[in-house]
């Protein structure tokens, strides 16, 4: 594993490290682009053909939605351990989720005869997509059905691929009905961003898609930007743990196989002042990369080799400067004082604070959504929450006095815009003629 030591790096080499793996979307936009065109020209046969082709897998339409017996057969499948460590996880989300939500209307007299607020709606419909790629995630149900379900959606649908089997992860199916979402479709990829963008015989026309997906479903999700809303950035999985001399090394390193069990496009990275740490937390790793199951070992050897490793600091200071420019979407804090450093943290997805937060708590059951923005994106946007599912309408009422406070100066900014019908509506707004 490598150790960064951040005064040595040229610009270029701090560049390359901020970067991590970025994907370049364009090598991935020609296919992208014939999926999403034979979709919207054929529908639910171009749906089929794809998923043949792309999963080997070989339906009929009638299966492309998932029935309500598939998902009652998913729930009683269920062992009781299963079941409680859903419903545990689906309580602390929902109670993290439902304090979110803003008032659904406020107003206020802002000046004499001048009113005005906002009134908050949800959106009418979204498309959650939850993936499958390297194993099944009911954690990305959860994360995304219940904000979904607290903004009070009415009618959030679910795309998602099908197993090998052709069928849909009962694990997965069990927390979409603890979530509260009942309408599944057995299609993922490409396909299914270019199905709830046009929509198909089947599956319906969305006005948001909200999920993480692998490059080619964020090619498509990028060729279709303006079609539909397609959420936040959310591409490989990255973590930064913030460690001081203070820190136990065992803790550390363990945590930074979190993310690098992800896969090989992963980022984990150790950023810390002291290079005692920082040498143990090494050797640790390396001891610990022995105990993991044979694939997630390579994948994390090979994160360590590309896109991880530690970056070693002249001063806690600096460690906390560099974390701001790398914009985590996973943040780790193991210092002495975690809480002093809250503050001075401006740019990270989550951020956990302590010995006790380890990721996977976050990633599954403590509350806050895990779907977080990625690729330094936390500069930016925000994880998931309710807000994603709910839009504003600002409303304003003046009074014949209030307009009378106002029409002056709305008139005269209208003549330095150069907007002559502004100023009459105005200006000649109560006069008897026209």
């Amino acid at each position: 594993m490598k150790i960064y030591r951040l005064v040595d790096l040229s610009p270029e080499e701090y560049s390359r490290l901020l970067r991590r793996s970025e994907i370049d979307i364009a090598q991935y936009a020609p296919l992208a682009r014939e999926v999403i065109e034979r979709v919207r020209r054929d529908g639910d046969s171009a749906l089929l053909y794809f998923t043949e082709k792309f999963d080997g897998i070989t339906l009929e339409k009638e299966q492309l939605r998932v029935t309500d017996k598939e998902i009652e057969d998913a729930c009683n499948a269920l062992d009781a351990l299963t079941r409680d460590t859903l419903e545990y996880a689906a309580a602390n989300i929902k109670k993290f989720h439902r304090e979110q939500l803003p008032e659904e209307m406020w107003m206020k007299e802002i000046d004499n005869g001048i009113l005005v607020g906002e009134k908050i709606t949800p959106l009418p419909d979204v498309c959650l997509y939850v993936p499958r790629g390297k194993g099944s995630f009911p954690s990305v149900m959860l994360m995304l059905g219940i904000p979904a379900v607290v903004a009070g959606v009415p009618r959030v649908i679910v795309c998602t691929p099908p197993g090998k089997d052709g069928k849909i992860d009962a694990v997965t199916l069990a927390a979409a009905h603890i979530a509260g979402v009942g309408e599944i479709y057995r299609v993922g990829g490409m396909q299914a961003v270019a199905a709830v963008a046009y929509g198909t015989e089947t599956i319906p026309r969305c006005c948001k898609i909200v999920g993480p997906g692998n490059a080619y479903v964020n090619a498509a999700k990028r060729l279709l930007y303006g079609v539909l809303d397609v959420g936040l950035p959310a591409g490989p999985s990255e973590a930064i743990i913030l460690a001081d001399e203070f820190a136990d090394p065992r803790l550390v390193s363990l945590d930074m196989l979190i993310e690098a069990e992800h896969g090989p496009d992963s980022a984990s990275l150790l950023v810390t002042h002291s290079l005692e740490l920082a040498e143990k937390a090494r050797s640790s790793v390396q001891r610990l990369l022995e105990e993991l199951p044979a694939e997630k070992r390579a994948f994390a050897e090979t994160v360590f080799q590309n896109y991880g490793g530690i970056v070693l600091t002249e001063s806690l200071d600096e460690s906390v400067r560099f974390v701001n420019d790398y914009a985590p979407e996973h943040l780790e804090v193991l210092t002495a004082e975690p809480f002093a450093l809250l503050p001075q943290i401006k740019n990270a997805g989550e951020i956990l604070l302590g010995p006790a937060t380890p990721i996977t708590l976050c990633n599954f059951l403590l509350g806050p959504n895990a779907i977080l923005p990625t690729g330094s994106f936390a500069r930016t946007y925000s994880g998931v929450s309710v807000h994603d599912f709910l839009k504003r309408s600002s409303f304003g009422y003046v009074t014949a006095e209030g307009f009378s406070r106002v029409r002056d100066a709305a008139c005269h900014f209208a003549e330095i815009e150069g907007f002559a019908a502004h100023a009459m509506a105005v200006r000649r707004r109560f006069a008897k003629e026209v």
